[in-house]
């Protein structure tokens, strides 16, 4: 094979502009263009936001040649650490193909989407354009350039307000808002896309993504921030005036709503898992749906204490009347995940995901 290499035009090209003392030289060099040509190449979409960004970072890490997708409209470009960055929105076609026909990619992970619910309920049109049109785009433009694995980011939001918890994969879905709507389309769109193209998917329905990279390199930057444990950390800063509970009569332990919160590191490797599903050779990929949570819930009041006793702060606490649609309970069940992918959160515990935090 080495010989064949050798003789190859591809390869003498790459060499040009080397000096070589001995074949041995060119043995290594062969060998390592080799290797590197039969690494993945996965594009991903969105790569300059939150999970995106962390994405990346374990994406290249595993050994994946990562391009980042991102029209910048929420991402940042300096979070941008690992892959190259190409500027693109998912609704420009001919750049999408573009950068399609110049890398050629493997595999796509799908981050890119409006995710702020009450500026879905006021500006519907902004959701759908983005999350539905925008992704019509990108299948489209993955299946005319024969790309045909893809690993798209949900949410729980598709399921509306729960008829029991925790929350399993079968779970009857009837979002209450246009941003889980358009989460729903979308995870419809590929189930039809599956059985008319034989495209290959993974969906992830994420159960509040939480905290930052453990280096140090990363972090969560929403503007506006509406998630809670960055607003308790802006409390516990002194960057905001108080945090506020919405609702304290709640059929719960403490009378405050429970979530299931994930750290997005361990987002992160369940995805790596789901490209393991891609690029198993052997074995048949199979669609499929899975909820990434933690498996277990903690109450606001409870979120709230923990990150008053790790950074040792206090701060003011305000009640407040209930905010309409907001569900007592939301755990996700991780039994699928596990059986299936193998996936098991090593953050579990809420002080671990406060602590990447501080």
């Amino acid at each position: 094979m080495l010989l064949n290499l050798l003789g190859c035009r591809e390869i003498i090209n790459d060499l040009q502009g080397y000096y070589l003392s001995s074949l041995s030289h060119i043995i290594i060099i062969n060998i390592s263009l080799y290797l590197n040509r039969m690494k993945k190449i996965v594009f991903i979409v969105g790569g300059a936001g939150y999970i995106g960004s962390h994405m990346a970072k374990h994406a290249v890490l595993a050994g994946y040649d990562v391009v980042v997708l991102d029209n910048l409209s929420t991402g940042h470009k300096d979070a941008v650490k690992y892959g190259k960055f190409e500027l693109c929105d998912i609704k420009d076609k001919t750049k999408l193909d573009a950068l399609f026909k110049k890398y050629q990619p493997d595999a796509v992970m799908h981050f890119s989407a409006y995710s702020i619910v009450s500026e879905s309920v006021v500006d519907p049109y902004k959701y759908y354009d983005n999350n539905v049109s925008g992704t019509l785009n990108l299948l489209k433009t993955m299946l005319d350039n024969h790309c045909n694995n893809v690993i798209f980011s949900s949410t729980a939001a598709v399921f509306g307000n729960p008829e029991y918890v925790p929350i399993d994969e079968e779970h009857i879905k009837k979002p209450i808002n246009p941003y889980g709507r358009s989460k729903l389309m979308v995870e419809q769109i590929l189930e039809d896309f599956s059985q008319a193209y034989n495209l290959k998917y993974l969906v992830f329905r994420y159960f509040n993504a939480a905290g930052h990279d453990v280096d140090g390199e990363l972090s969560e930057r929403h503007d506006p921030e509406t998630h809670l444990l960055p607003l308790i950390m802006q409390a516990a800063r002194g960057n905001r005036k108080n945090i506020a509970i919405f609702g304290t009569d709640y059929d719960t332990k403490d009378g405050t709503c429970i979530r299931d919160y994930i750290h997005v590191d361990d987002l992160c490797v369940a995805h790596l898992s789901g490209l393991n599903v891609f690029f198993n050779e052997g074995k048949e990929v199979h669609s499929n749906n899975f909820n990434l949570g933690n498996g277990s819930g903690f109450s606001v009041k409870e979120v709230i204490s923990k990150v008053k006793e790790l950074t040792n702060k206090d701060f003011t606490v305000v009640e407040r009347e209930r905010r309409s649609g907001d569900p007592a309970v939301l755990i996700a069940s991780n039994i699928k995940a596990s059986k299936i992918l193998n996936f098991t959160p090593n953050k579990s515990k809420i002080e671990d995901i406060i602590k990447s935090l501080i």
